[in-house]
């Protein structure tokens, strides 16, 4: 069978927005597969027109970006009934690499040095309805007029834009703190670590900004905390009782990730021994406000690490 010319521009073309594409698709949806399989989706309706409808398309990567916001608000709205019988808290999936190493090939390891792709923005989008997240996320992110969200949506684009300012305030009303320097997540990660290990609660508690929450994502698979953990106080209990339970050198086992872009902490997972409790694989990190620590997340659902690059 002879290759089809015109097709093989068009996927020289895709191959050069994929990219933004699956930078599109996780910021709408959280999920990495979801975000490939969408994007490959994109690719399959356009490999699907003939020659006179791709002809037709005026604005590629307009149109692919549209096409990938439909199908993200599908898999939206599918997951509302699949998050109500997750075991716990929900977190998006991490985006994870080696600290200090060379940038990779993957379109989402370059995606998440966009500030709207940190771990923090990323849990409030989560907070959106399926609506409001896809007309605040092309809209504000990425310049998709309302005419072509309402389009998505099936509503006018007046109601769109509706979406759009629900979404937005919903935003700007979490207030998400902004990407610290990461001078400063270094220095912070490391005073922490140290506080833990010496077991000074009043160290631990003083580097806990007083909104401080942590969010535990395991679906039952492995052992976090399933419901919010809220205030300096009851963290640092938290996590100075976890190392009664387990085996202090898990600390010291860990490596520094980059998770969404931002200093993380990645745990390997270790056997229990000498009346320490087995450790599950771990991807934590965390969010500054003041230069204190304001959020902690904590991702042990296994199904949630599978892509993760670990460190050698």
């Amino acid at each position: 069978m002879r290759a089809n010319p015109a097709l093989e521009h068009y996927a020289g073309e895709f191959t050069g927005h994929r990219p933004h594409l699956v930078g599109v698709a996780y910021r709408l949806t959280g999920s990495r597969a979801d975000a490939e399989d969408a994007v490959q989706e994109a690719w399959l309706r356009l490999a699907g027109l003939d020659d006179a409808g791709r002809a037709a398309i005026r604005d590629l990567r307009g149109w692919l970006t549209t096409v990938v916001g439909r199908i993200c608000l599908d898999r939206l709205r599918s997951a509302t009934a699949r998050r109500e019988r997750y075991v716990g808290q929900w977190l998006p999936e991490p985006v994870v690499t080696p600290f200090g190493a060379p940038p990779g090939e993957d379109p989402l390891e370059a995606a998440v040095r966009d500030d709207g792709l940190r771990m923090a923005a990323m849990v409030v989008l989560d907070r959106l309805s399926p609506e409001q997240r896809v007309a605040f996320v092309l809209h504000d992110a990425f310049g998709v007029p309302f005419a072509e969200i309402g389009g998505i949506l099936g509503c006018t684009p007046a109601a769109a834009r509706q979406h759009g300012s629900r979404g937005r305030r919903a935003l700007e009303q979490a207030d998400p703190p902004p990407r610290a320097g990461f001078a400063e997540q270094q220095q912070v990660l490391e005073k922490f670590v140290t506080a833990l290990l010496a077991g000074d609660i009043a160290a631990v508690t003083e580097l806990l900004h007083p909104d401080v929450v942590l969010i535990g994502d395991s679906d039952g698979k492995a052992r976090t905390a399933r419901q919010l953990v809220v205030g300096p106080d009851k963290i640092a209990r938290f996590f100075l009782g976890l190392l009664r339970k387990y085996d202090p050198e898990m600390l010291t086992r860990g490596a520094p990730v980059l998770v969404n872009g931002d200093l993380g902490l990645w745990l390997p997972p270790m056997p229990g021994r000498g009346g320490f409790l087995a450790l599950d694989e771990h991807v934590q990190s965390m969010s500054l406000r003041d230069g204190r620590i304001v959020a902690v997340y904590d991702v042990a659902n296994p199904d949630k690490l599978t892509r993760v690059t670990r460190p050698s």
